[in-house]
């Protein structure tokens, strides 16, 4: 059975236990400030551009505890309170081991460390709700607004992550929309006049995250053997992040 299958909500925050691919002790792009990110496994995203296709798998990683992780990052407590940082949590996708990420957000925060959480989205609120009670921040990805488009680019759907997004925005957590700009699947002005949209829908957005496609994890693939569908696809040019953060800024939304 995948941790992802049973609840662990009845078990203390300290004792529940996940399946953590890595940890990254002083990480500066996922969220303020320096941080302590961890690596959860499990995804069921697809997505072609994937960096981390080694996440993919939820019975991978290590089983680690919640009280395990706390005490390993206590160490970097200074640097993190010194630059304004904390805790984020990523993968894989994070909400697939929701109840773990509760716990361990509940026990960062006892010793007041900033929660952050970056995610796909790609879960039922009812199973978001124990982890956004714990939450100071959603780095929210957003691959595709058209739906036959997004699936064909991650292999899902979009519904449910358009429907997290409207939970966490109602539940009143602040909001950084990532985005990806792959050329050819997301970068034509239609799909930006979407993301606007959407995005203007909400509350609580801070910021949106424009993030150039990129062939860094492609070596991932091949040594995984898994075969590379955007084989020929390169990074946009500056030309274009540069239209499409125009076209944001115009419609009054803040790009970094």
């Amino acid at each position: 059975m995948l941790l992802c299958e049973f609840t662990q909500l009845d078990v203390p925050a300290a004792q529940r236990v996940g399946r953590v691919h890595s940890v990254d002790s002083m990480g500066a792009v996922d969220g303020p400030g320096l941080r302590f990110v961890v690596f959860l496994q499990g995804c069921l995203y697809r997505c072609r551009y994937c960096h981390n296709p080694d996440t993919w798998d939820q019975r991978g990683g290590e089983e680690r505890t919640v009280a395990d992780l706390i005490e390993e990052m206590r160490g970097y407590l200074p640097y993190m309170q010194a630059t304004g940082g904390g805790l984020t949590v990523t993968g894989g996708e994070p909400l697939l081991q929701a109840d773990f990420v509760a716990g361990l957000f509940e026990e960062a925060h006892k010793i007041g460390i900033h929660t952050a959480l970056d995610t796909n989205g790609f879960a039922a609120p009812e199973r978001a709700a124990p982890v956004l009670e714990h939450t100071d921040l959603v780095l929210l990805d957003l691959k595709q607004l058209n739906p036959e488009k997004h699936k064909a680019l991650t292999g899902q759907e979009n519904t449910v992550t358009l429907r997290f997004a409207r939970f966490a925005s109602e539940w009143g957590v602040p909001l950084w929309i990532r985005y990806v700009v792959v050329p050819g699947w997301s970068d034509a002005p239609e799909d930006v006049e979407a993301l606007a949209d959407f995005v203007q829908s909400l509350r609580g957005v801070e910021r949106v995250e424009l993030l150039p496609y990129h062939l860094l994890g492609k070596h991932k693939w091949e040594v995984l053997g898994i075969r590379y569908t955007l084989e020929g696809v390169e990074p946009p040019p500056p030309e274009t992040m540069t239209r499409i953060r125009k076209q944001l800024t115009q419609r009054g939304i803040r790009v970094t």
